[in-house]
Formats: C-alpha cells, sequence, structure tokens
C-alpha cells in the first residue's frame, strides 16, 4: 500500500473493498481502450487531490505508482511557503526551507518501493537529506527512543524508532527519479523508508518530532504494522 497510503494509500478498509469491486466492473473497458491511458494519465495528478476515496489510485499509470491521500485536499506547498520543522526531545529546534534542505548535503538511495496492496516499483532512485544528519543538528537528548512525522495534509503521521531513523537509507527525500518530487508524489519534502513498505514513507511531510516512545501512525491505526519491514530487508539498526 503508501502515503497517504504513499502512492500506496488510499482509505479506509471499507471503502477500498468497494472500490475494488468498482474497479473490476470496469476492467474490460480500461484494457480494451489503450487510447485512453494518456488522458488518465494527465488528470490524475489534479483529480487524485480532490478524491478522498482513493479510487483515482487504481487508474492505470505507466510509471507503476498510483497516488492517493486520506485527505480530501491538500494544497500544494513550494519553496516560498514549505516548512520542516524539527521538535520535541532535542536541543536545539529548528525549522528549514525548502532552499535550505537543498543547501544541505544529498544522499541518493535506490530501492523497491512496494506497496502491501500488491503493486512494486524497482530500483528506483530517490536523493535528500538523511534523517540523521538532521537529527544530529537538532541534539537529539538522552531519553530519545523514536521520531514521529507529520504531514502537511493535515492528517497523515507516521513513526521510526530513533534506531530505525537513524540508518543510512532512511531520507528526507526532495527528489525521486532524478526529478524533484511533484505534489501527487508528496512533494516537495516526504520521508523515504527504504527497507519498509511505502506506507512508513510519509508524503507531504511538514513535522519531524522526537519522542519518548514509538506512536504508531496512520494506517497503523487500522492495523497495519508498526514496524512496516519489507520481506528479505536489512532490519539491522
Amino acid at each position: 500500500m503508501t502515503d497517504s497510503r504513499d502512492e500506496a494509500e488510499s482509505g479506509p478498509p471499507i471503502a477500498r473493498r468497494v472500490m475494488f469491486s468498482m474497479l473490476a466492473a470496469g476492467a474490460a473497458g480500461l484494457v480494451a481502450a489503450p487510447y485512453l491511458q494518456g488522458g488518465w494519465e494527465k488528470a490524475l495528478g489534479a483529480v487524485s487531490q480532490n478524491d478522498p476515496s482513493g479510487l483515482t489510485g487504481l487508474l492505470p499509470n505507466p510509471s507503476g505508482f498510483r497516488y492517493f491521500s486520506v485527505a480530501g485536499s491538500v494544497p500544494p506547498k513550494d519553496r516560498t511557503n514549505y516548512r520542516l520543522t524539527i521538535d520535541g526531545l532535542v536541543d536545539r529546534p529548528a525549522t528549514y526551507t525548502l532552499d535550505a534542505l537543498r543547501a544541505l548535503p544529498q544522499t541518493r538511495v535506490v530501492g523497491d518501493v512496494e506497496c502491501t496492496d500488491g503493486w512494486r516499483v524497482p530500483n528506483t532512485p530517490f536523493e535528500g537529506v538523511l534523517l540523521s544528519h538532521l537529527l544530529d543538528a537538532a541534539g537529539v537528548r538522552p531519553e530519545a527512543k523514536a521520531v514521529r512525522f507529520t504531514c502537511f495534509d493535515g492528517v497523515y503521521s507516521e513513526s521510526l524508532t530513533l534506531a530505525q531513523a537513524r540508518r543510512s537509507d532512511m531520507l528526507v527525500a526532495l527528489k525521486m527519479q532524478d526529478k524533484p518530487l511533484s505534489h501527487p508524489q508528496g512533494g516537495p519534502v516526504r520521508l523515504y523508508a527504504a527497507p519498509m513498505y511505502f506506507y512508513k514513507s510519509a508524503k507531504w511531510l511538514s513535522g519531524i518530532s522526537v519522542t519518548d516512545k514509538v506512536i504508531p501512525g496512520y494506517w497503523e491505526e487500522y492495523g497495519y504494522d508498526v514496524d512496516g519491514w519489507l520481506d528479505g530487508a536489512d532490519r539491522s539498526v
């Protein structure tokens, strides 16, 4: 599944079962009309932001990604109004603009993007700032145990243990597939948790708060695994 569930996330389980039933009824028509693909692709980014059902995420997309939001509408942000705050159990709370994040050392991580719904995009490059770099700059306090992520959609959240957050494959990502993250992809800034299912990679990231315990994220409240490791992933921390 992802971020809202991300490019892999959709709505609550009951709504999703209804949506898949609707999709099955129209699948033959879509297969028989491949020329419609261009229209779907152009409309996908605009429509998905106003579709809380997540149905637009089931439309065909040649990139392999599916885009969802758990919020009815998510106004886009850019370099003029984007802010990322880091607070909680830290000695030096901070607020970063998009330009400030771009000015920091950038790390490239290539991994398989995989959703619990079954779709997968292998060998996907992400680029951004190591999460550990931002945590070190903030000065994490000894009593800290976890990190909570919030998003400017006003709804989505996620968490990692502090040990997980310090891994070298956890990014505050600014690019995907060598291009700046678009709004439907969770831009301008998202989390990328490479060894975990994509719902852990929160889109539209706006807050990083260091906490004394793991606080279950949006989809964990619906029963998803709080760790979300991919099968076969290196789980060492």
